[in-house]
C-alpha cells in the first residue's frame, strides 16, 4: 500500500494541479488512453480522483483524494488501456454502479439504489451487497496489479461522532469481506471513512440521504503495473 500512502501525501499539489488541468480542452476531450500521453507530456502532472468534497474532513486522516502519479507517453497508453478495459469489466458485470475513470484510476461508487447497502444503523455485510462485491472481487482477482481504497461515508441523521464511527465501521466491512472472505491480499487495500462531511447531494430530502449512505471504492495501478508499462514502452 505504499504507493496509494505515497500518492496521499501530494494531495495538496494534486489539488491545484487538477484544477488547473482539467480545464484544459484538449484533456476534457481526450479518452483515457491520450490523457496518459497528453499529460505526461507536460511534465508527469500530479492529478486527483476526488473522493467527495470538502477535501480533508473526516477519517482517520487528511484523505480528501487519492492522488495519481500520471504515467505519460506510451508507458501512460498502455496503463490507460488496461484500466480502460477494467472499468468496462465493472460496468458490464455490476450496471447498478457508478464507474468512473479518472487519471489513470477507476472511482467506483455504490449506494444504496446501486449494489452495495447497510440496513439501517447497521455495518454487517447484507447478502444483497454479497452479490455485488463478490462480483467485483472476482474481478480485482483478474486484475491483481492494482492498489484498492475503500471510503464509507453518511447521511447527516444522528450525531458527527456516531456517523464517523457508522462510516468507519461499514467501509472496514466492505474491506474486511474482500480480505478474510474473498481471500484478497491485504497488502493492496486501505480504507477511510468521513461520515457525513462530505455529502454529494442534498440531505434535506429523502432520495438526496439515500445517496450519501455511500461507499467508493477506488482502484489504482500499483507499482509493478507502472513498472512493466514502462518497460515495455522502452522508457
Amino acid at each position: 500500500m505504499k504507493n496509494i500512502l505515497k500518492r496521499i501525501s501530494l494531495a495538496s499539489l494534486a489539488l491545484v494541479l487538477f484544477i488547473g488541468f482539467s480545464g484544459c480542452e484538449a484533456t476534457q476531450n481526450a479518452n483515457n488512453k491520450q490523457k496518459g500521453a497528453v499529460i505526461g507530456a507536460t511534465g508527469g502532472a500530479i492529478l486527483g480522483a476526488i473522493i467527495g468534497n470538502n477535501a480533508g474532513k473526516g477519517g482517520n486522516g487528511p484523505l480528501g483524494a487519492v492522488i495519481g502519479g500520471v504515467v505519460g507517453g506510451a508507458a501512460g497508453v498502455l496503463i490507460g488501456a488496461e484500466m480502460d478495459k477494467q472499468a468496462q469489466e465493472i460496468e458490464e458485470e455490476i450496471p447498478g454502479a457508478v464507474v468512473e475513470r479518472v487519471d489513470d484510476g477507476i472511482v467506483i461508487t455504490f449506494d444504496e439504489n446501486s449494489g452495495v447497502f447497510f440496513d439501517t444503523n447497521k455495518y454487517n455485510i447484507n447478502e444483497g451487497s454479497r452479490v455485488t462485491l463478490d462480483k467485483l472481487a472476482g474481478i480485482l482477482l483478474e486484475y491483481p496489479d492494482t492498489d484498492v481504497l475503500v471510503v464509507g461515508h453518511t447521511d447527516s441523521v444522528g450525531s458527527n461522532e456516531y456517523n464517523m464511527e457508522l462510516s468507519k465501521n461499514r467501509a472496514y466491512a466492505v474491506t474486511n469481506y474482500f480480505i478474510h472472505e474473498k481471500k484478497l491480499n491485504s497488502s493492496r487495500f486501505n480504507t477511510n471513512w468521513f461520515g457525513e462531511e462530505q455529502p454529494m447531494h442534498d440531505n434535506n430530502t429523502a432520495e438526496g440521504r439515500a445517496k450519501n449512505r455511500r461507499v467508493n471504492i477506488v482502484i489504482v495501478p500499483n507499482e509493478k503495473m507502472e513498472r512493466e508499462a514502462q518497460e515495455k514502452a522502452g522508457n
